[in-house]
């Protein structure tokens, strides 16, 4: 790995609400987000409904991949955290557009959780990073 490249991954607009935790982190191959919320970055703010917060989440998936070198043709497993099952359609809308082939997508789990602040959901992911990707940087 290239010495400029970054271990902590972050998302302009997106924190853990000034916790000291990055969205993310790569270490080689292998990169593991922190919990990624449905913040939108312009603004900073969760929005109310479970449909926009799907939508930033996956927004902001794809910016914790793209920091680390990544896409989403990287990710071996997705796990999701729902506050209730009201979540699940805006979720799987969100899921066909960015994995519609049904013979090429990641493992993935949901898990009903007790999410705070308004939360409707939070993303966790794990990528590999391909080799001719690995030394880039970002």
């Amino acid at each position: 790995m290239s010495d400029t490249f970054k271990r902590s991954l972050d998302i302009p607009g997106v924190s853990h609400g000034g916790a000291p935790i990055p969205m993310g982190a790569r270490v080689g191959p292998l990169l593991c987000s922190s919990g990624i919320p449905g913040v939108d970055p312009a603004t900073g703010q969760l929005p109310a409904s479970a449909a926009e917060q799907a939508r930033h989440a996956f927004a902001n998936l794809k910016a914790v991949l793209a920091a680390g070198g990544a896409t989403l043709a990287d990710v071996a497993k997705l796990t999701v955290y729902i506050k209730d099952n009201q979540a699940r359609e805006p979720i799987n809308a969100e899921w066909l557009a960015c994995f519609p082939d049904p013979h090429d997508r990641p493992a993935r789990h949901t898990l009903v959780y007790d999410l705070q602040h308004g939360m409707w959901l939070q993303l966790e992911v794990i990528a590999y990073v391909k080799a001719d990707q690995r030394d880039a940087t970002p």
